[in-house]
């Protein structure tokens, strides 16, 4: 049965749509009010505030600590500087992804992850006989997105001494109330102007109620799942067994994607740390990959004409599917759509997906499949780069 999260009793009086999410075994909000468009435009145009304590954290310390950071993750974690993240996967044997998250390094040999699936059993074995600790402190720090343009301003009345014009996109702070300190990074799940909160447990009321109380000045809502899916599909972030399917849980081979299949080649340091997987991803590097993650663009006209058809307007806008869809290329399926939505700030319906490498190329016309009125048809889309919204204000740094 799922469990509260810390902020639970902040949030229930909210949630007058009574719809709840299970999210690694917490109750999260999939829409606080009767619709997920009020939430959906905070993020864009104002803030959001969102609840992502159900994320697992792991804590690595010990003189061996960067030696099985390296080991277990596909970037060279010697890189990274004290107070910088690093986005990642980390990959089997045979270099298939079993998660993706972030490290944090917050001393020279501690660092603190953050990821989808629980992982502490695999840490801990790719760990042994190592000079080296790896902790669960998910149930330690609770934690908040607070994400959106007027992000920085709201965080900088909550403490006016933290550097947050001059932090850098995937750097973390620390700041600090009247009553306790907290993390604050810069990153995010909805490739917007964003920081994330990190406070042990016992404050987590208090920061939500400091939050809310400055944020009033800004337009600032609390934001369920449903606005944060259609977020992260425009910013083109990869979402666990919905795009991808864990190496933990994929039943045969075909379920199985390596970084260079999902558009992570850029976190794969083949020059690096041994790390597992490695020898899988350089032999696939030098024969290339079946797989290529692709973004796509539905022609609108052709989907108003099939709806026109029975007499009804595009039945697409509304919250993510995440229910997979062929992909086509003269006839022949080529891939799947994996997630889609109707992006209100791009006034487009986009997609994410795969296909097989080769087959076809950005800027190409493919054929996807919708389904009208229990008839399935198929109309062009573009393949495109798989993002769809990046502002420059997410990434810019203003000097104090």
């Amino acid at each position: 049965m799922p469990i509260p999260t810390p902020f639970h009793s902040r949030q229930l009086p909210l949630v007058t749509s009574q719809e709840w999410r299970e999210w690694s075994g917490y109750l999260a909000p999939i829409t606080y009010g009767p619709s997920y468009e009020y939430e959906y435009y905070a993020i864009r145009n104002a803030a959001a505030l969102i609840d992502v304590s159900p994320l697992f954290k792991y804590e690595i310390s010990g003189s061996d600590a960067t030696r099985l950071a390296n080991r277990i993750f596909t970037r060279n974690i010697e890189e990274l500087n004290i107070g910088q993240i690093g986005y990642t996967p980390w990959c089997d044997d045979h270099g298939k992804v079993i998660d993706d998250g972030t490290v944090w390094r917050l001393e020279e040999n501690r660092y603190r992850v953050t990821a989808a699936d629980p992982n502490l059993r695999w840490f801990q074995d790719v760990g042994y006989a190592m000079d080296v600790e790896v902790h669960d402190v998910s149930t330690q720090y609770a934690a908040l997105a607070l994400q959106g343009p007027q992000a920085r301003n709201i965080l900088m009345q909550l403490d006016q001494g933290a550097p947050l014009k001059s932090l850098p996109y995937y750097q973390l702070t620390y700041g600090e109330t009247r009553r306790f300190p907290f993390t604050i990074t810069r990153t995010g799940y909805t490739g917007d102007l964003g920081y994330e909160l990190w406070v042990e447990a016992q404050h987590a009321e208090c920061l939500w109620d400091q939050l809310m109380g400055i944020g009033q000045d800004y337009g600032l809502t609390p934001a369920g799942l449903a606005a944060l899916d259609m977020a992260r599909v425009e910013a083109g972030l990869l979402l666990i067994e919905v795009d991808y399917i864990s190496a933990n849980t994929a039943l045969i081979d075909s379920q199985l994607s390596s970084p260079y299949e999902l558009g992570l080649s850029w976190t794969v340091d083949l020059d690096g740390g041994e790390f597992i997987g490695k020898q899988a991803l350089i032999t696939e590097k030098r024969k290339g990959s079946d797989w290529t993650f692709v973004g796509l663009e539905f022609e609108w006209l052709e989907l108003e004409s099939i709806f026109k058809a029975v007499d009804l307007p595009p039945q697409v806008a509304g919250r993510a599917n995440r229910d997979p869809i062929p992909i086509y290329k003269w006839g022949e399926q080529i891939g799947q759509v994996t997630s889609r939505v109707f992006s209100p700030i791009q006034k487009k319906y986009i997609g994410l997906g795969t296909v097989e490498t080769g087959t076809a190329k950005l800027g190409e016309m493919v054929d996807v499949e919708v389904t009208v009125e229990y008839s399935r048809q198929r109309i062009r889309a573009k393949l495109v780069k798989p993002q769809f919204f990046s502002p420059k204000r997410k990434r810019a740094v203003l000097d104090d």
